[in-house]
This record gives structure tokens, sequence and C-alpha cells, in this order.
């Protein structure tokens, strides 16, 4: 069996969590010209992420595999919580809130764990099976994000 989709999506998973992590490492010296930097990297690469689930594999699974459509919404549905963090994220940039921007980022450390975890375990293998011959498309769509 193939693993490219799972592959593929779970290296840009460790790409965004290195972006999480550089976010909070900004936090430590109060740079706030850093620590905006890190934010809008952090929420570039998530939303990236994303919109290649939500607008390419999605859809796709779930026209191959209509049983895949109830967990596609869950994800969809912490996809629209994280998307809510990211606006908290960037109003606690824009007042120089450390402390909301440090509890915002703990709170989507939590959710981006469990989150990739439900993904890569489940979601991912199941879209290289359903999508066999087609995952090597939606693999490469991922390396050029």
């Amino acid at each position: 069996m193939s693993s490219r989709i799972t592959d593929a999506f779970s290296q840009d998973h460790h790409r965004c969590d290195h972006r999480l992590a550089a976010a909070e490492s900004a936090a430590k010296d109060s740079d706030w010209a850093r620590m905006t930097g890190a934010a809008q990297d952090l929420v570039e690469a998530m939303e990236r992420h994303f919109e290649q689930e939500e607008s390419s594999l999605f859809p796709a699974l779930s026209e191959c595999f209509p049983a895949s459509a109830s967990p596609i919404e869950v994800m969809c549905s912490e996809h629209a919580q994280m998307r809510h963090l990211f606006e908290d994220l960037q109003e606690s940039v824009r007042g120089q809130d450390r402390s909301a921007y440090l509890g915002i980022l703990e709170t989507l450390h939590f959710l981006v764990q469990q989150h990739n975890y439900k993904e890569e375990s489940v979601l991912y293998p199941l879209a290289d099976r359903a999508l066999g011959a087609r995952a090597g498309d939606f693999a490469e769509r991922m390396a050029d994000v």
C-alpha cells in the first residue's frame, strides 16, 4: 500500500509545527516584530495546509469513499476552531498582549497535536487506500505548497 498522501501531508504538519515552535520561541524576548512575523508565518502555513485538504484532498476522498464524510466534517470543524484562534492570535499581536499570545499558542499547540494525530493515523491512510493511483497527485500538490 502506498503512503504518499500520509507522508506528504504529515511532512507538512511538521513544517507547520516548526512554525508554531518559532512563534512560541519569538515570545521569549517580547520582540514584537519577531512575534508578529512568526505569528503571520504560522497562520499562512496552516492556512495553506487547510486549503490543500479542504479544496483538494477531502472532496476527492469524500467522492470515492462516502463513508469518510463524517471524519472529514470533524476535521473541517477543527480547522474552523483553529481559524478562530488565528484571529485571536492576530488580535493579541495588534494589542501587543504577550499573555494572550502565549495562551493562544498553547491552545493551538494542544489542538494541533490532537488534530494531526487523527489525520495521520486515520484519514491520510484511508485516503492513500481509497485514492490509490491518484495518491501521488495529491502528494505532489502538497509538496509544491
